[in-house]
């Protein structure tokens, strides 16, 4: 053993000890070697000694000396850990009658749908389904410059493919009649003003925290500019504004925007509209017509919950609960539009359904499962901190729902040949899963087989190996081409055990492997693996979408004949 895999293993110890009262475990610590160093496998008798050794001079050791020097040389051990707080459903909400409650998911189709989308309706939906209420999903198109059907198709194609399922489904544009004679409403009793000052001088007021020579307009020259809007003014030309507090604190009261003119065609409703709501004036308005009870949003809306509560007690309309949660990504997963698009743009990224995406098409397409998604979300509950979360506490939940089904499959990579002589069988039958009934498969062998690579590095003339559910062989020549004769009935222990492809019938596909989009700022060129494998030919019979388990290697989903995406671990 090497003097950097013995540093390795003390400080494996170290942790083991330090985190189970001060007594190290040799087996913890010779699992942990296997599983991250594996081509320690067939070296098993000679490393065990050496692990118990400094296992047992850790446990020689007082906790506070063991304290003491993993201070001293590796303190990375004591940094405290991530980790995504599991909890039982939702808190239970305020001034909530069972029967009564409504709540609503409205996303704008300008974009796919991403796992923080799937929070804001898994949330939504969950609090309808806990009080037996209502569930509504309203399409938020009030934009036609930046909405297309397309997305549109997206959200509704993820939100089924989440299992998410509505009482109503609308748009907002369904209401634009409703939104003019509110508009009007409210120039009308003075609550808002056109405003024709240019966009720069608008910024600048609402810096300086001044009000614009239009909010001293009469309500008749105000009523005549909201004419002007739909009939002479351009784009840019003219807004209508809430009359606010421009001295507010919160920059968001400081005369917002509640109508502005967009002249793009709308996917929908063509080009019959030119004045459009705002956010803040749409949100309000729909969210009290619809009924919503309760009205969860993530918490960068929180400074508007004021504005869209004061444009209703201007109309004097019923207002919703407001509640707040934290945004969800992903480390080096950035779900924003601005980032991705670019990406796509210079073939960075392939589409939204790249498995380095956190898009739900991307997530479906790399093989995590919906149920698991939404077993993840509810873990998170509904805390504002921010939620920055590691790919791999989704992985974990993912790996409970794919485990029982995923059938296990051989596949070498970098493939090597190896002879074997005197076989007794001409097929063989292999279980399908190690523990469920999921049946077995035949495989026809005549002795010419491809193993993997790193494998076939440490295979010796003269010693033995076991070919997973065949046999023992022993090695009668190595190098770049493996012979060996078959030996049936012998000893297993100690012997290295690898997984193998017959040549005949090996079917080669490409192996795509997804990393870390980003590293902090800076976009990964590394972060997709491609690797050409070899794996059964039982493959072929598999449905697209399938997931399996390549023996040692992870989880996988089979994305066509010829390619499957590695899911994780």
């Amino acid at each position: 053993m090497d003097g950097e895999l013995r540093k390795e293993v003390r400080k494996m110890a170290l942790q083991n000890a330090f985190e189970y009262g001060g007594e190290a475990r040799d087996k913890i610590i010779l699992g942990k070697i296997l599983g991250t160093k594996p081509e320690f496998r067939s070296k098993v008798k000679e490393i065990s000694p050496e692990i118990s050794e400094i296992v047992t001079s850790v446990n020689q050791l007082s906790p506070e000396e063991q304290e003491n020097e993993i201070k001293g040389h590796f303190p990375e051990l004591l940094a405290p850990k991530e980790k995504i707080e599991e909890r039982e459903g939702l808190p239970e909400l305020k001034d909530a009658e069972q029967g009564k409650v409504i709540t609503r998911f409205p996303p704008e189709p300008n974009g796919y749908p991403h796992i923080g989308h799937a929070k804001a309706a898994i949330i939504n939906s969950e609090y309808a389904k806990m009080y037996g209420g209502k569930f509504i999903l309203r399409m938020d198109d009030t934009n036609p410059e930046a909405e297309r059907m397309e997305y549109h198709a997206a959200i509704k194609v993820g939100l089924e493919w989440l299992g998410i399922e509505f009482d109503t489904v609308k748009s907002t544009s369904d209401d634009m009649e409703l939104f003019y004679q509110k508009g009007n409403e409210l120039i009308s009793s003075g609550k808002a003003y056109v405003c024709t000052c240019k966009r720069e001088d608008i910024s600048r007021n609402r810096r300086e925290r001044k009000a614009c020579k239009c909010s001293r307009e009469d309500i008749e020259k105000n009523n005549k500019n909201w004419e002007k809007m739909n009939e002479k003014f351009k784009p840019g030309d003219a807004i209508v504004r809430f009359r606010g507090d421009m001295k507010a604190d919160n920059a968001v009261m400081r005369d917002p925007v509640l109508f502005r003119i967009i002249e793009g065609k709308h996917y929908t409703l063509g080009e019959r509209y030119r004045i459009w709501p705002s956010y803040d004036m749409a949100v309000a308005i729909e969210d009290s017509i619809d009924g919503v009870t309760h009205a969860f949003r993530s918490k960068e809306f929180e400074l508007r919950k004021e504005l869209t509560d004061a444009i209703l007690d201007a109309l004097v309309m019923r207002k919703p609960s407001q509640g707040f949660f934290s945004r969800l990504e992903f480390k080096g997963m950035p779900i924003s539009k601005r980032i991705i698009k670019p990406l796509i743009e210079e073939g960075k990224v392939s589409w939204y359904d790249d498995p380095r995406l956190p898009t739900l098409e991307a997530l479906r397409r790399r093989g995590i499962k919906p149920e698991a998604i939404r077993k993840f979300i509810m873990s998170l509950g509904l805390t504002k901190a921010n939620t920055l979360a590691p790919f791999d506490s989704l992985e974990a939940f993912n790996r409970k729902f794919v485990d029982a089904d995923s059938i296990r499959l051989f596949m070498v990579n970098d493939a090597k040949k190896l002879k074997v002589q005197k076989l007794s069988m001409a097929s063989v039958e292999i279980p399908n899963h190690p523990i469920n009934d999921m049946g077995k498969r035949k495989i026809e062998i005549d002795g010419n087989f491809y193993i993997s690579g790193d494998d076939a590095q440490d295979i010796k003339e003269g010693t033995q190996i076991r070919l997973l559910g065949l046999g023992n062989v022993s090695i009668t020549k190595e190098g770049m081409e493996l012979e060996g004769d078959f030996i049936e009935n012998d000893d297993t222990a100690n012997v290295p055990k690898i997984q193998w492809v017959p040549q005949k019938t090996a079917h080669g596909i490409r192996m795509v492997i997804p990393k870390t989009l980003f590293n902090g700022e800076e976009f990964n060129e590394d972060s997709l693996e491609e690797l050409d494998v070899y794996t059964e030919p039982h493959y072929l019979q598999l449905k697209e979408g399938e997931e399996i388990q390549f023996v040692r290697f992870g989880y996988c989903r089979k994305d066509s004949q010829n390619q499957a995406i590695f899911t994780h671990k």
